[in-house]
């Protein structure tokens, strides 16, 4: 009995009981991170119902041990490996330090900022938010952040404490043999087994049939994608996606001849066929407005039950009377959650799913993108945005999406100085769409006929307006539902002074947001279809074009769609379909959030990539009474592999180009 008391003893004061001690607060710390993320996204996440625990902690559990791995890596080496130097008071003040302040960025930090992340992208950090880590705005952004997350500031200052009384639990540990051979024998063995078992912890097991884990698999734990981004963790997320672009793995569901004759983004316009509204809009002017966070739900005209019993009747007033006046889609919906995902889809007609296509190295192949297109028919193409140049990577898109001329902050500070910037992102939408104004009635500057598009900024984080319109704006349910009626008036602003120019009655008007706003009032819209549902809109002066569609569109059908109005007779590239000239089949709508999410008429269709996981009335948001297959249901399936399977080809390949 007191050899074994003796044994534990010297064992407790060993190498390895340190690494493992510091190992089991990591544990912790990372559940009270992931309590923290559950806290602040509960409206997203909802209840955790108890019988849906026991898998929550196992998948918890998986995630976190491959997170502690790839943190420590370099920790837990320098900590066994058996050589003498590991008792110097130098060596454990580098391990202490490599312990507690590499935690704190890698662990605390990471993830208690994708708590409030995750409200905005419905996403965890991943690898691909480094590349737009170093805007010039990046550090005056982290500290609105903390200001206006204090609580939050609080709870990391004393998880880092934790971590700095762990690490300094025992500050020169003793070696557990002190016969020589012994001590470096059995330190051999303790490295040894420490790679095997971090080996292990990486892949998720230790069998030969086991995959290193991927973010997907967090859905194996989760009822829904709320549930499975709260038990992923970082550094995990950031290093599995890092370079995952550049691999891409997928099924394929059919032969090549049968993929094409299921679905194909070759288009090959056939005029004679076509509606009326064929070529009804050539050469005219196209402005495109992609508007920043401008969700369905803040428009009485798309939502009118969401303002029944409201003094005020939606945040969008101007746009509302727009959309009667023009023609409305009234089921628009976002491909995805970012901005960085929708100028590919509305400019390119290519939607993003796991990883955005602007960040993957397929967005260098050659492509005709709508801009390119319309430039070889002899339009100038201008962008616009009120950001830095070179904030967000626009301006790299907009060149190669075919965009000749990129006007930016800079540009409008040269002309009306630097009095309209917000502090934060760029200059404010009223000031910045009159100057636009201003740049598509010089022809000097951008002859006729244009291709222009323009990126709103105010109605995003921070959520702030000019002084001069704090009290003159309702507050509305959210914080950014002033800012969403500032940039309505802006609109409203810019066709008051330019309606009556030349180039303006000469001009299509599109609308469309970028994605729903990470502020949410009405329960329906947090949860799939709706929480992709935004404004969309096409608006002509002379009312060519007037009426709405009530079927489900999504951003990449604006680019067929245009294309075909403007009479596009060539053969093209494009994931989306032309709404007027190409009704074969019945429009569907895909996006992903750890799943593949379709809509077709009044159905939902879930599709993990191998089966379908479950089929649902549109009014069934919460997903209660799942539908038995019908041959509609498996039509839509079909179409949803075939589509996923094309995507995912022409990825590979890097090829966007109509044969």
């Amino acid at each position: 009995m007191n050899n074994f008391r003796e044994i534990v003893g010297r064992f407790a004061k060993s190498h390895v009981a340190l690494l493992l001690w510091r190992i089991a607060v990591l544990y912790v710390v990372l559940a009270l991170c992931r309590l923290v993320f559950w806290l602040y996204n509960f409206p997203i996440i909802g209840t955790l119902p108890i019988d849906e625990w026991r898998l929550l902690a196992i998948g918890a559990l998986r995630f976190d041990t491959v997170s502690i791995v790839y943190a420590n890596l370099l920790l837990a080496f320098l900590s066994l490996v058996p050589v003498h130097w590991r008792e110097s008071r130098i060596w454990q003040t580098m391990l202490y330090y490599l312990y507690t302040v590499g935690n704190a960025l890698l662990v605390v930090a990471i993830n208690l900022a994708d708590a409030v992340y995750f409200r905005y992208t419905q996403k965890r950090f991943t690898s691909d938010e480094l590349m737009f880590a170093d805007n010039d705005n990046s550090a005056q952004l982290v500290l609105k952040f903390l200001g206006e997350n204090l609580p939050l500031l609080c709870i990391g200052i004393g998880l880092i404490a934790l971590l700095a009384w762990a690490g300094r639990r025992k500050a020169r540990p003793e070696p557990f043999f002190a016969n020589q051979i012994a001590y470096y024998a059995g330190g051999a063995v303790a490295l040894t087994l420490a790679i095997l078992l971090s080996i292990a912890g990486i892949r998720g097991g230790c069998t030969r049939m086991t995959r290193p884990l991927a973010m997907a698999n967090a859905t194996r734990y989760a009822s829904d994608s709320g549930k499975a981004n709260m038990i992923l963790s970082n550094p995990f997320c950031i290093i599995r996606t890092a370079g995952k672009s550049s691999h891409i793995k997928y099924e394929r569901y059919f032969d090549d001849h049968t993929l094409d004759s299921i679905y194909s983004p070759v288009h090959h316009p056939a005029p004679a066929d076509a509606s009326p509204l064929f070529g009804a809009l050539k050469g005219r002017n196209i402005m495109i407005f992609v508007m920043e966070s401008m969700s369905a739900e803040h428009s009485a005209h798309l939502t009118p039950t969401l303002y029944e019993n409201e003094q005020i009747k939606g945040y969008t007033p101007f746009l509302d009377s727009l959309m009667q006046q023009g023609y409305c889609f009234e089921q628009m919906f976002a491909n995805g959650t970012r901005s960085i995902q929708a100028l590919p889809a509305v400019l390119g007609s290519i939607p993003s799913f796991k990883t955005p296509f602007i960040l993957m190295p397929q967005a260098l192949a050659d492509t005709r993108k709508l801009p390119r297109i319309m430039r070889d028919e002899g339009y100038s193409t201008a962008f616009f945005c009120g950001s830095t140049a070179g904030s967000m990577g626009f301006d790299a898109y907009a060149r190669s999406a075919g965009i000749e001329q990129f006007f930016s902050r800079e540009d409008y500070e040269k002309a009306h100085g630097t009095d309209d910037f917000d502090n934060y992102w760029g200059i404010w939408d009223e000031p910045f769409m009159q100057y636009v104004g201003e740049v598509l009635g010089d022809g000097d500057r951008l002859p006729e006929p244009f291709f222009a598009t323009m990126f709103t900024l105010t109605s995003h984080h921070p959520f702030t307006i000019p002084e001069s319109y704090r009290d003159k704006l309702p507050n509305g349910h959210t914080r950014n539902h002033k800012c969403v009626a500032y940039t309505d008036n802006a609109f409203r602003r810019f066709f008051r002074r330019f309606a009556d120019e030349e180039w303006f009655r000469r001009t299509v008007f599109v609308f469309v947001a970028d994605h729903v706003s990470s502020e949410k009032f009405a329960d329906t819209t947090r949860l799939f279809p709706e929480n992709h549902h935004v404004i969309g809109f096409i608006y002509t002066p002379d009312g060519t074009l007037r009426g709405c569609c009530r079927e489900p569109v999504s951003q990449i059908d604006l680019m067929p769609t245009l294309l075909g109005l403007t009479g596009n007779d060539k053969p093209y590239f494009a994931f989306g379909r032309d709404l007027f000239n190409e009704r074969d089949d019945k429009p569907f709508v895909l996006c992903y959030d750890n799943c593949f999410e379709a809509i077709e008429g009044d159905k939902m269709l879930f599709f993990d990539e191998h089966n379908v996981t479950g089929i649902f009335d549109r009014n069934d948001l919460k997903r209660e009474y799942p539908l038995p297959a019908t041959d509609d249901s498996d039509t839509l399936a079909r179409r949803v592999k075939a589509f996923i399977q094309q995507y995912y080809t022409r990825m590979e390949s890097k090829n966007f180009m109509a044969e």
